[in-house]
């Protein structure tokens, strides 16, 4: 599989998880110390030609491309030592990259984590592959609402089985700025308060579609006079930024940041590890998402990725990684699992009447070109 820069071995990993959770070391320092957020991480090898004694039909690795801080490594060190196969963890940004690199074939991943929005492009151009539900005793269509089945199922099979559902919202630090509870109010305080402070997402979907929505258009707009006023808005807060990055947990962690467009899985991490930041859904609009597992139609060890998927579906395995990456279950079996402060905490579990306002991504935002098209004028703005 190409990488960029060679893999982060578990020595001493486990260690840095610790001490991040406990607080005392920065989100910083974990990943310049692991390398997360850099590079790929392999799970369940010792060193550079590490193959498992045991290794047999599932082969000696298997590839999984995914978000930032979106897994607790434990589930794949467990699957690592049951199955004697090494997991390859790599960390992507956004959906367009993901489908760029499979349609380009500068990646060759076994298992992929696209949002809802990506399946149609993804089985339209044969990317991903119509799931063998025998292979995969671990998945009960049953326990998981049809609202997040029907945009996997295409020519009347699955192609892709949910992971988390959640909410694209903002993040803030209470201590430095006061309430953000709108796409407006975040684009002004973005070019106030919290000026050289604020990060929006390297993420076209989201930083256009809360520009959007700060606009009164709607989150997944097309429209070319809404994209070309949400362009407008955009190279005016351009100057005021501190970054352009899906990755904003260290900033914030580290208090570089005091402002972030912001992942429901990542501001339950940050709110439970620090007091003074706070996440809110726009109350004008913006994202609701349910990220889901996916395999390549040209993954290269498709017995070991069914074997992976079939693992991550065990309900007690989710839940342990729910705990971690704060996420919300689709699983009606997880659900009891999981220990009552996550299922009260409204960052994960938000009531209907704040996500009333919010829109599902739809497919056409992600092949929209003017939508790419100032994306990339917005990124190389000085």
């Amino acid at each position: 599989m190409p990488r960029q820069g060679a893999p982060i071995y578990p020595a001493g990993f486990i260690d840095q998880l610790m001490r991040l959770k406990r607080g005392s070391v920065s989100r910083r320092h974990f990943l310049q110390v692991t390398g997360l957020g850099l590079a790929g991480l392999m799970f369940g090898g010792t060193g550079n030609g590490w193959a498992p004694a045991h290794a047999g039909s599932l082969g000696r690795s298997v590839s999984i491309a995914t978000w930032p801080n979106y897994h607790d490594p434990a589930t794949f060190e467990q699957f690592s030592q049951q199955h004697g196969v090494a997991v390859n963890v790599e960390i992507i940004g956004s959906n367009e990259m993901m489908i760029q690199r499979m349609q380009t074939q500068t990646a060759a991943w076994d298992l992929i984590v696209p949002t809802q929005y990506a399946l149609t492009p993804y089985a339209g151009l044969s990317l991903i592959e119509p799931l063998d539900l025998a292979a995969l005793p671990n998945f009960d269509p049953a326990a998981n609402p049809e609202r997040y089945l029907a945009p996997a199922m295409f020519g009347g099979r699955l192609h892709a089985l949910p992971k988390n559902t959640g909410t694209t919202g903002i993040a803030y630090n209470r201590r430095k700025l006061d309430p953000v509870t709108s796409w407006r109010s975040f684009f002004d305080t973005a070019m106030g308060d919290a000026s050289g402070r604020t990060i929006v997402q390297d993420y076209q979907l989201t930083t256009i579609g809360g520009a959007l929505v700060a606009l009164g258009y709607p989150f997944n707009s097309i429209d070319p006079n809404a994209l070309s006023k949400a362009e407008d808005l955009l190279m005016q807060v351009k100057p005021h930024l501190l970054a352009i990055d899906s990755d904003y947990q260290p900033a914030m962690r580290a208090g570089d940041a005091w402002l972030s467009m912001c992942w429901s899985n990542d501001a339950a991490q940050l709110v439970r590890d620090m007091d003074e930041i706070q996440y809110s859904l726009g109350s004008d609009g913006g994202e609701i998402w349910t990220d889901y597992y996916a395999i390549p139609t040209g993954a290269q060890n498709r017995p070991a990725a069914y074997a992976l998927l079939n693992h991550l579906m065990d309900p007690k395995v989710a839940a342990a990684d729910l705990l971690i990456n704060g996420g919300a279950t689709t699983d009606s079996r997880v659900f009891p699992l999981l220990p009552e402060e996550i299922i009260s905490d409204k960052v994960i579990y938000p009531d209907e009447a704040s996500l009333s306002a919010l829109e599902y991504a739809i497919a056409v935002v992600l092949t929209d070109p003017n939508r790419a098209a100032i994306m990339t004028r917005f990124k190389a703005a000085l």
